[in-house]
């Protein structure tokens, strides 16, 4: 509880002079410095570091991708410097006539020519004539110089997918459900003097095409 303080006989007290207060006077040492008041500028300077960091980052991963996309289109842009020749368009008669012709080595495959029961890794096909049942026909054929050094399996994949892509066909192809086959020497068959680079297309459903699809 509070105390309450008992009232005072004024007359009992002499009353006590008031003493000035002695004026401020500095002691010996200087008054310690008060503390820097918080700045503002700091948290900014912060915001600034980190952001600077992100995007360095950020810059730093770009490079590491562009490096790798690089890295990965290599054997395309080594397969677009590789001189040879490409051929597209068909003269007739393919392969001699008369057809069908069975037991045809792929050396021997003409552009245009059609096949019956086609396997590409075959080491014999049958070749018909284009207005009968096959499942695929030749569409493409690149051409290496005959002193090219062996590219390499991927640069090969490269140049046959570009003889695929250059391909024109004509109005019959759209009558069919068709795909692109790409084949290509092996390190055996270049050796062996197999310089060509082939593109066909393909009717999964097999012996469906009844006209070349050429044209």
């Amino acid at each position: 509880m509070p105390k309450e303080d008992s009232p005072l006989d004024h007359q009992d007290v002499p009353p006590t002079p008031e003493t000035p207060s002695p004026p401020h006077t500095p002691a010996d040492g200087p008054l310690p410095e008060e503390p820097a008041p918080h700045r503002p500028g700091s948290a900014q300077q912060t915001f600034w570091k980190v952001f600077f960091v992100v995007v360095l980052a950020a810059v730093i991963g770009s490079l590491v991708w562009l490096a790798i996309w690089l890295n990965s289109n290599a054997d395309s842009s080594s397969a677009k410097d590789i001189p040879g020749v490409l051929e597209t368009v068909a003269t007739a008669p393919a392969t001699p006539l008369p057809l069908p012709r069975t037991n045809v080595n792929p050396g021997d495959y003409a552009l245009g020519d059609c096949f019956k029961d086609f396997d590409p890794e075959a080491l014999k096909s049958t070749v018909v004539a284009c207005n009968t049942s096959h499942s695929a026909q030749l569409v493409a054929v690149f051409r290496y110089p005959e002193k090219e050094s062996y590219p390499g399996a991927e640069v090969l994949k490269a140049k046959a997918l570009e003889a695929c892509q250059a391909t024109k066909l004509g109005p019959a192809a759209d009558k069919y459900t068709l795909n692109y086959e790409r084949s290509y020497p092996s390190t055996t068959s270049w050796e062996s003097g197999d310089r060509r680079v082939d593109c066909y297309v393909t009717a999964p459903g097999g012996n469906v095409i009844k006209a070349s699809v050429l044209p």
